[in-house]
């Protein structure tokens, strides 16, 4: 049997909790080290999440012999920076999503990897669930006839402006929280956008609380999402075409799988196992790193994902569509 490969972790951030109850659940991760900025708050970590190995920096970390790959889930302005550097310290990385708004810096980092030879993946968790899956293969069945509209929305309310998410200085902001799952979702179902429009609605910190984007697509192919910190659209995902459409009530979190495919008066519900999609996103990469699978995203995608990030913020900043 292969060794589980062994990750590190850089940083403490809230979502590691989901991660590491992923890495749990497998007998091909091991999660063998922490790093915090500082050595008492790393001991800590460690303690209550039974890390074997706690640094008290983040090059630390990087210097473990021990350690084959890295989960990075810093602050989003961070992402590029520690990527290249965990990839030049000789490990491969996970990044948390989004790796950045800029598609020239996404495309940096992966050259470093191809440089040295490492992988690198952007952890959009939802894309590994057969729930996700699923719905692609239905679209691409045809399940729905020709798709003429998608239509995507993420959110929930947030008051706490010292929160990370609030912070123009670390890439705050809905879009880059929970609207880039939007985009990875119109681009999963349509491709790469031939144009985007976007508005946001700021906050005082600087920072966009509410998205709205469109966008459009070869086949004359429409989708729309909303996004936002200061309301709570319902987190749904749904294909429209001209034979039927689909809906997914929860695309994201995949709490309760469930497909709705509506054609005329037929309704019938599609239902995927359950499947925690932080660990297969481990099981993914680390099963790459060791040969044996392909990574469900890489380059192109990532360079796609922020290439439309991108191109929404500069329509929303100078109130025009952007060309692609």
């Amino acid at each position: 049997m292969t060794q589980p490969l062994r990750w590190g972790i850089l940083s403490t951030a809230a979502i590691n909790r989901l991660v590491l109850a992923g890495a749990r659940e497998s007998e091909q991760v091991e999660v063998v080290a922490v790093a915090s900025r500082e050595q008492a708050s790393a001991d800590a970590y460690a303690r209550e999440h039974d890390i074997a190995r706690a640094h008290g920096s983040y090059d630390a970390l990087l210097a473990d012999p021990d350690v084959e790959a890295i989960y990075i889930s810093l602050p989003n302005s961070m992402h590029i920076e520690w990527s290249i550097r965990a990839l030049e310290a000789g490990k491969h990385v996970l990044c948390e999503k989004p790796l950045s708004p800029s598609a020239a810096e996404v495309a940096r980092a992966f050259d470093v990897a191809e440089r040295c030879g490492r992988l690198l993946m952007e952890a959009f968790m939802w894309r590994h669930n057969p729930q996700t899956g699923r719905l692609a293969e239905l679209v691409g069945e045809g399940a729905v006839g020709r798709v003429a509209m998608v239509r995507a929305s993420f959110g929930f309310h947030l008051d706490d402006g010292a929160n990370v998410r609030m912070r123009p200085e670390l890439q705050g902001g809905s879009l880059m929280d929970v609207g880039c799952y939007c985009v990875s979702a119109v681009r999963l179902l349509c491709g790469e956008p031939l144009r985007v429009a976007g508005e946001q609605l700021a906050a005082g910190p600087g920072v966009d609380v509410a998205f709205a984007g469109v966008a459009s697509f070869e086949r004359d192919v429409i989708a729309h999402f909303e996004s936002g910190f200061a309301f709570s659209p319902p987190d749904e995902l749904s294909v429209f075409g001209d034979q039927g459409s689909l809906r997914v009530a929860d695309p994201w979190h995949v709490r309760v799988p469930g497909i709705e495919l509506r054609r005329g008066e037929h309704v019938e519900t599609i239902v995927t196992p359950p499947a925690n999609s932080y660990r297969l996103e481990l099981e993914n990469l680390s099963a790459a790193i060791r040969g044996t699978a392909a990574p469900v995203l890489g380059r192109e995608d990532a360079i796609g994902q922020a290439r439309m990030i991108e191109a929404l913020y500069a329509s929303a900043r100078e109130h025009r569509a952007v060309e692609l």
